[in-house]
């Protein structure tokens, strides 16, 4: 027997997704859903598909052609290489949009479309955030066929990005250029200090901070850094780390890097407890202490435009900026940052050498 839930879209109206579960053995070998706008429509779809999956071979007819739903559900249970922001989104997809609710067969370019404006008129999704929707579900397409002979067409995935960057659905994003004043990080550095003053457990986050800035790192690699992955500065040669997982668009796990680290960063490595990792707290934690103290302080508001705030990912681009704005040069930024191609840091090349931002900072000193 099928089963029909109600759920809100992000519009507001009401949907009926109509769900059907076969079982042998107490194993599920198939489901599906269809999402409709009237609960007459569900239950009518839920008794003629009933009826149609109990003809001979309809079951095994039907494992040949799953839903997308169901596509997505393997991609991310079988895929080994892949990153907590595309798992979000795809798990998003699966349970929010009715294109999931599609067979295989069914999802064309036209339903890819719907789907991106969709995004745009209904979840007030940014273009260059539709953009990273596509792509991620691009991936699925891309195996669909070839790991499980699923009769999912990449080429219609390819056509649809190809009319979403005409119809202007999609872009890509703008380089942001948020970086926080020596003010701000005052008021964040004395704001944690006395958090970890009554809460010694909690997150050193005056630490991650100066450390975020200085070593240029992204807040997943600092959270992965072992006490065995740091080098110090041996006969003229600085000191370095290994960064596990490295970000990079064609290898998210096993990219390890060794990548430069300034004095103040080798520093504050050297100043932590011994244990296996340096900095031993989750990424959310750190990130949604950053984020709340941000809107404490005032350094953000609820109704403040995305590019106006402040994210935690802006300290890497002022301590590469801080970088060139110090003479160096883009080999050299490049050895500490971790970028592949020189040309990532072009944008920073109109910097002035206005010498050290945080020459003679008081937070610096680990």
């Amino acid at each position: 027997m099928g089963t029909i839930v109600i759920r809100k879209r992000g519009d507001g109206t009401v949907a009926y997704r109509a769900q059907i579960l076969r079982k042998q053995a107490g194993k599920i070998v198939h489901r599906e859903s269809e999402t409709f706008d009237r609960k007459q429509a569900a239950r009518a779809w839920l008794d003629a598909r009933e009826t149609e999956l109990r003809k001979p071979g309809a079951l095994t007819r039907a494992r040949k052609d799953p839903s997308l739903r169901d596509v997505i559900d393997q991609y991310i249970k079988e895929s080994s290489k892949i990153g907590r922001t595309k798992a979000q989104v795809l798990r998003t997809i699966k349970d929010e949009f009715a294109i999931a609710d599609l067979r295989c067969s069914k999802v064309t370019s036209t339903e890819v479309v719907a789907f991106a404006q969709e995004l745009i008129a209904v979840r007030g999704v940014k273009p260059q955030t539709v953009g990273n929707y596509l792509s991620h579900l691009g991936a699925v397409f891309t195996i669909a066929r070839p790991a499980w002979g699923y009769p999912l067409d990449d080429k219609a995935m390819d056509d649809a990005f190809l009319v979403a960057k005409k119809l202007g659905i999609t872009r890509k994003s703008d380089q942001r250029e948020r970086r926080p004043t020596l003010d701000e990080l005052e008021k964040l550095m004395n704001h944690f200090g006395t958090i970890q003053a009554r809460r010694p457990s909690s997150a050193p986050m005056q630490k991650i901070i100066a450390f975020a800035i200085f070593s240029t790192r992204r807040l997943e690699e600092i959270t992965r850094i072992q006490h065995s992955d740091y080098e110090p500065a041996l006969a003229g040669q600085p000191a370095r780390v290994l960064v596990r997982d490295m970000k990079h668009p064609g290898d998210k796990r096993g990219n390890n890097t060794w990548c430069d680290l300034p004095p103040e960063a080798a520093a504050i490595i050297e100043a932590m407890p011994k244990g296996k990792l340096v900095f031993p707290h989750t990424t959310d934690a750190i990130g949604a202490a950053f984020t709340r103290a941000c809107l404490v302080l005032g350094i953000n508001t609820e109704d403040m435009p995305d590019d106006e705030r402040l994210h935690f990912h802006d300290l890497r681009h002022d301590g590469v900026s801080r970088l060139f704005e110090m003479g160096w040069n883009v080999p050299k930024v490049a050895a500490v940052s971790g970028h592949r191609s020189w040309s990532s840091l072009k944008r920073y090349t109109h910097l002035r050498q206005t010498g050290d931002k945080y020459a003679g900072w008081k937070w610096a000193a680990p």
